[in-house]
């Protein structure tokens, strides 16, 4: 039996082969993401209903966004790894239990302060959910059909992402703002009761210590940084450098305990990895242009065109469900070409973006949101799936959660452009805003499709299939 063969074994054994057991985990990890989706992008159209119940000011009310985003992305990284060491279904079914409990504890909030607080917890279980699911179903499913599984999940995910905004705005007009949390909650438990029922997988050949010294700087690391990212251009002028030296602090650190550690919370060696480094960083840039694209089209279709939110939001419905669609479809894609697939699609994204500013026609608009939708859901996909095929099984959950960090900062950064669309700068329009953003980042995606090219062209032998399962030392 192979190397490879036998940590297969030690991480799903036989049942990693059962139907039922895959079924199970697909089914969890579908719905775990889904929730975790609604409740990223189904808020913002709430926000405002919101400080009226709770008599909030619109300062505070950005930390019911914030709270929820920064806590995931902190805690992504540790979240992962411990999942490879103590189990991943185990912490699966925490991560949707605490999702679960916190998002009763936000439909039910008396105050703003009670809100975020849970909102904080929530994003904890967040974060457990998606590198550890990512992990189990690497684990579980055979390499034939592992992609195409997780290209599943993301695609419901998608479905929430695109739509969440509208879904929210719907429950929330209809019903309340508490609404969009209540659908969670049973979703959630749902999703526990299905990830009890597979397999349990770990990494059988590490023993089961942590690093926390090291867990906890790269913690402090992370949340600086995300603070920085999330509010620094509304500070005052010495919080933002304060915040990024001790980032970079906190990162000297964390790099100097893992150079030493007998057992590092993340191997070194991947960052070595460089299909795996290639697909992480464009994907970074991909996840970027997605929150640009999910920011400005929605809001243009209610301004420039002034369609009301019911019909900005059948509009959208095309762009959403090629978005959607894109999961299963990038999962079928062949280990040898994923990263120019990934390249071809920065490209694809430029375009769009370029053409969405520049268009003059309705029908037009809506054609291209299409397939910009289309091209970026194959791209953020395949950042997830092709991630999970160049490492090692049994490190998939330390990946994923490097992986995952990288692109949710990647999102807090472009966050700050997709500001400029709502300025009210009186030598800039609304409408000349979204074009200059957008215009921006398909200038950031074009150049990224051009390194990305140099890169296979100067490598060309690390990018090889041949070196896709194995991580490069």
């Amino acid at each position: 039996m192979s190397k490879h063969a036998t940590l297969r074994s030690g991480a799903g054994g036989a049942a990693a082969s059962d139907f039922g057991t895959r079924r199970w985990a697909l089914l969890a990890m579908s719905v775990g993401v889904f929730c975790i989706q609604l409740d990223s992008f189904g808020l913002n159209l709430a926000l405002p209903r919101i400080g009226r119940d709770l008599h909030a000011d619109g300062a505070g009310l950005q930390w019911v966004i914030s709270a929820y985003l920064l806590s995931t992305g902190t805690l992504m990284l540790g979240a992962g790894r411990l999942g490879d060491l103590f189990g991943r279904r185990r912490l699966l079914v925490a991560g949707l239990v605490v999702f679960a409990a916190s998002t009763l504890c936000c439909a039910l909030a008396p105050s703003l302060a009670v809100l975020v607080g849970a909102r904080v917890v929530q994003g904890a279980g967040a974060a457990m959910i998606m590198p550890v699911g990512l992990a189990l179903l690497t684990n579980v499913y055979p390499v034939e059909l592992r992609g195409r599984a997780t290209g599943w999940a993301l695609g419901i995910g998608g479905i929430a992402t695109a739509c969440g905004p509208f879904i929210g705005g719907a429950l929330t007009a209809s019903v309340s703002w508490r609404a969009v949390f209540w659908l969670n909650v049973p979703l959630a438990v749902l999703g526990a009761v299905c990830a009890s029922r597979t397999a349990e997988s770990h990494d059988t050949g590490a023993p089961r210590s942590v690093d926390w010294g090291g867990l906890a700087a790269a913690t402090a690391a992370l949340a600086a940084l995300s603070v920085v990212i999330d509010s620094g251009p509304r500070r005052p002028w010495p919080a933002a450098p304060v915040g990024l030296a001790v980032a970079a602090a906190m990162l000297f650190v964390y790099v100097r305990r893992e150079r030493a550690a007998s057992h590092p919370l993340v191997e070194l060696g991947l960052f070595r990895n460089a299909p795996y480094m290639a697909l992480t960083a464009a994907g970074a840039v991909a996840n970027t242009t997605t929150v640009m694209f999910l920011f400005v089209v929605p809001l243009t279709l209610q301004g420039q065109w002034g369609l009301p939110v019911a019909l900005a939001g059948t509009a959208f419905l095309a762009p959403a469900l090629a978005m959607a669609c894109a999961g299963p479809l990038a999962g079928r894609v062949p280990q040898r070409g994923a990263v120019p697939l990934m390249a071809g699609c920065l490209c694809g994204g430029a375009v769009a973006l370029a053409c969405l500013a520049l268009t003059s026609s309705f029908m037009l608009y809506v054609a291209v949101a299409t397939v910009g939708g289309a091209v970026l859901g194959v791209a953020n996909s395949l950042t997830l799936i092709a991630t999970q095929a160049v490492v090692r099984p049994e490190r998939a959950g330390e990946a994923s959660g490097v992986t995952k960090t990288v692109i949710t900062v990647a999102a807090g950064l472009g966050v700050g452009p997709a500001g400029a669309v709502t300025d009210q700068n009186p030598g800039m329009g609304a409408e000349a805003a979204a074009d200059t953003a957008l215009l921006a980042t398909a200038a950031g995606c074009l150049a990224a499709c051009v390194v990305l090219a140099v890169w296979m062209r100067m490598r060309p032998r690390a990018f090889a299939g041949r070196t896709w399962n194995c991580e490069q030392r």
